[in-house]
């Protein structure tokens, strides 16, 4: 059993490591959401989108406040949070792909751990709900009326708390 488990633990880690090598084509926009996310999340995107509004503000006066020259920005920003909604949940979906790969590796290392839980995001809303007050219950099983933790062993009698 322990030396499936190694070998099991052996191929992940080789695909981990083969990943960082080898880009496929399939993960272009991937490569480009990761790159994106990363510079736009920057202090210097920030700066950036300052300086432009500034610019554009500073214009105003200039352009007479047309209805041109609110339809630049509003066009502008409007491009830019469309595209954005795109990068924001390519990366995010990566990352809760990745925390979910790394907490089913947890579960799978600890003996005790419920195996069955490996997976569980595929489940529906109501099968999730069901564990949910599973779960809830134990840990009320747990709580004494004051909500402390209710001991695992009791105390010698005359002893302090």
């Amino acid at each position: 059993m322990n030396s499936g488990k190694n070998a099991s633990r052996l191929e992940v880690a080789k695909v981990v490591a083969d990943s960082g090598r080898k880009q496929t084509q399939g993960d272009a926009f991937g490569k480009f959401a990761n790159a994106a996310s990363s510079w736009l999340g920057s202090k210097w995107a920030f700066v950036g989108a300052i300086v432009i509004i500034l610019v554009w503000a500073l214009t105003g006066p200039i352009f007479h406040y047309s209805d041109t020259w609110q339809l630049v920005i509003n066009t502008g920003t409007t491009i830019i949070t469309f595209l954005m909604v795109f990068i924001i949940q390519n990366t995010q979906n990566r990352d809760a792909r990745a925390i979910n790969l790394k907490l089913d590796e947890l579960i799978h290392a600890i003996d005790n751990a419920k195996n069955q839980m490996m997976d569980i995001e595929k489940l529906s809303d109501e099968e999730l709900d069901v564990i949910h007050d599973k779960y809830t219950q134990m840990r009320a099983d747990c709580v004494d009326d004051e909500g402390e933790a209710k001991s695992l062993t009791t105390p010698p009698s005359g002893s302090p708390e």
